[in-house]
């Protein structure tokens, strides 16, 4: 008679249970590293906006009417609010989707201003940009 060999049912219990508890931790790490990789795209665009404004100021002695960055997939941008002057604008990103609750300022005197953010990522308002959990200025 052959003699069986195998798992039994506690040990792969045991198997499913390690495999559960490592994947509790990793995914929410993921989860932030993905969500970081998205964030850059606000701030580039914001910085990217800064300086087309500075641009057409160059050329107009003015901000108002100046280029206010397109729509991204992960942000959109407003720069009316507050209007841009002859002397002053501010261009803030709005985050989409699972970014929703992320929001980025920049102005005339490169101020980076963070004025939204996940729950648990900081706090707001932060005279930074926070691109990461428990990041500070």
């Amino acid at each position: 008679m052959k003699m069986q060999q195998g798992f039994t049912l506690v040990e792969l219990m045991i198997v499913v249970a390690i495999i559960g508890i490592l994947a509790g931790v990793a995914m929410p790490a993921y989860n932030d590293y993905v969500i970081r990789g998205k964030l850059v795209e606000g701030t580039s665009a914001l910085s990217n906006g800064r300086i087309k404004m500075e641009q057409f100021f160059q050329d107009n002695r003015t901000y108002e009417g100046g280029p206010c960055p397109a729509a991204t997939t992960h942000f959109t941008y407003d720069c009316a609010n507050p209007a841009a002057t002859t002397t002053t604008y501010t261009i803030t990103a709005t985050g989409k989707g699972d970014l929703s609750s992320f929001s980025y300022t920049i102005n005339q005197s490169n101020i980076k201003r963070t004025t939204a953010l996940k729950t648990g990522w900081g706090s707001t308002p932060a005279n930074c940009w926070i691109m990461k959990k428990g990041d500070g200025c």
